[in-house]
């Protein structure tokens, strides 16, 4: 291909960038999320996105920093800053800018250290609203040695955190990202408890819907899931009644901010029904939350949180306990 060509093609490529946004800018709405972080380590997939920053101001975003954290050089006696590899991940980032729509501003943002010590001095130095992260595949052990950001960045920030799976999103075409980018948090799957923890959730969400009445949050699924193991089973009716009558006020409750809300009570293990929930209703993300900080994710006792951002193949959207 010539160089006139190339020039050709991409300034084609731009213009019908530029008028897929004009046709469709008027559906843009708010979701309750008007900033993102989008945190890559370039093996997360999650670097992919900065090819579609049209498609995450339709999700509502007006404020979007991509950022990655770049390893100190530790090959000399005294760690320092590599700033050949920061450079590198500038380059690697900036496809961000390359179009970005009117009133939206987009940051690259890359530091030199460990992820959990510069992530949330990037969070603590502008406006975010919400953390876009990546998680791996490890069991409760691999991850005590070895870590993991997202659970991490959990314990040190009370910012919400949307944790995709690497594995998903690098098999995404670009159309089915593209897709994915605009509907983050359209559909949310909820399980709820009426516990501390699920009235912290609920509370959440109905907070941030209700600052963002023209919400891109369309549609909830609340489920309840009622555990028949050992003596719970005596009681399994009466507490599969109470649970739906509790759902049922939840309901009307995220009704009253404009929200469609269906309610199912399930009876089984909480983690497995709420992951077949999942697959069977055309979700956007699992919402999840816990209020208790000084216990969140230990490793000397199970947690449905930390269960479910292990095991899920569906984004996460984990609003972290207020500090």
């Amino acid at each position: 291909m010539s160089f006139n060509s190339l020039k050709h093609y991409s300034q084609r490529v731009e213009d019908l960038v530029r008028f897929r946004y004009r046709e469709e800018k008027l559906e843009i709405s708010t979701f309750m999320f008007k900033s993102c972080l989008i945190c890559t380590d370039f093996s997360d997939g999650l670097h992919r996105l900065v090819n579609f920053v049209p498609d995450l101001a339709a999700a509502g975003l007006n404020t979007i920093t991509f950022f990655n954290s770049v390893p100190l050089w530790e090959e000399g006696e005294v760690p320092r800053i590599n700033e050949e590899k920061i450079q590198e991940s500038k380059q690697r980032l900036k496809q961000a800018l390359t179009y970005i729509p009117p009133g939206i501003e987009v940051n690259i943002e890359v530091a030199s250290g460990k992820p959990l010590d510069t992530i949330p001095k990037i969070i603590q130095s502008k406006s975010i609203d919400v953390v876009l992260t990546g998680s791996s595949i490890q069991n409760s052990l691999q991850e005590r040695f070895f870590g993991n950001t997202s659970i991490g960045l959990a314990k040190l920030t009370n910012k919400p955190l949307t944790v995709i799976r690497p594995q998903l999103i690098t098999t995404y075409t670009h159309e089915e990202l593209s897709l994915r980018c605009r509907h983050l948090w359209q559909y949310l799957l909820v399980p709820y408890t009426d516990s501390k923890s699920g009235r912290y959730l609920i509370e959440q969400i109905k907070e941030r819907i209700a600052s963002c009445p023209e919400s891109s949050l369309k549609k909830c699924m609340l489920i309840t899931v009622v555990d028949d193991s050992g003596r719970q089973a005596i009681f399994k009716e009466v507490r599969i009644t109470e649970a739906a009558e509790k759902l049922e006020i939840v309901k009307k409750d995220l009704e009253a901010l404009g929200i469609e809300v269906n309610t199912e009570v399930r009876i089984g293990n909480p983690l497995h029904e709420t992951m077949d929930a999942a697959l069977e209703f055309d979700i956007s993300a699992i919402a999840i939350a816990t209020d208790y900080r000084n216990t969140l994710l230990q490793w000397t006792a199970p947690s449905f949180a930390n269960d479910l951002i292990r095991s899920s193949w569906f984004p996460i959207l984990f609003f972290s306990p207020k500090k």
